[in-house]
């Protein structure tokens, strides 16, 4: 079945080939970060015409409208704050285009990278790790700043990341890569669901 090849092709899709084996040593990593083959594939997905739908609608994943988030503003007070990019993204759950995000390249030796919708802070600046996927990627969230929830959106099953306090979409979380990371996990977030501040970072 057509819908069957499409979800064949999408699971490729988001398992990017690395052309490094992975290292078990956390230090080789802060040292050494590496760009993967399979980002030019990435870079080039959305001249495909149905991959150029895949950034510009949203997806739904299960468990969600259940949830209940500290910050409970109604669609109409997001959108009075967000721009319609953040709103489409954060609260509708689309996705950038991979390499044209402004934290895709974005690394600092201290910072926050906050949530663009709420300002509550999610990740660290030394979580962050040159993955070459064509978002920023993170291996560890601060401590409860990030929810997961299972997304069965185009035939997968993938793990969807949310903020916390608001529920704001910010990507999805894989594990398994291989990636010489001290979690093996790559959190593949949406810039526009960020907002970097140089501040100091918590123990």
């Amino acid at each position: 079945m057509r819908f069957q090849r499409l979800a064949t092709f999408l699971r490729t899709f988001n398992l990017p080939l690395r052309s490094h084996p992975p290292s078990s040593s956390s230090s080789s990593f802060r040292l050494f970060p590496f760009s993967i083959s399979g980002s030019r594939t990435l870079q080039a997905a959305p001249a495909i015409p149905f991959l150029s739908s895949f950034f510009t609608t949203s997806s739904k994943s299960e468990n969600r409208a259940s949830m209940s988030y500290p910050d409970q503003r109604s669609n109409d007070a997001w959108r009075a704050v967000l721009s319609p990019e953040q709103f489409r993204i954060l609260r509708e759950k689309g996705t950038e285009r991979p390499g044209t995000g402004e934290y895709d390249q974005h690394f600092a030796a201290q910072g926050i990278y906050h949530c663009a919708g709420c300002d509550a802070p999610l990740y660290q600046a030394t979580h962050k790790f040159k993955s070459g996927c064509g978002w920023p990627a993170y291996f560890d969230s601060l401590p409860g700043a990030v929810t997961r929830h299972t997304d069965s959106s185009f035939g997968m099953q993938r793990t969807e990341i949310v903020c916390s306090n608001c529920g704001g979409h910010l990507g999805h979380v894989f594990k398994g890569e291989g990636y010489p990371t001290p979690t093996d996990e790559r959190h593949c977030v949406n810039s526009v669901s960020l907002r970097f501040a140089e501040e100091k970072e918590g123990k």
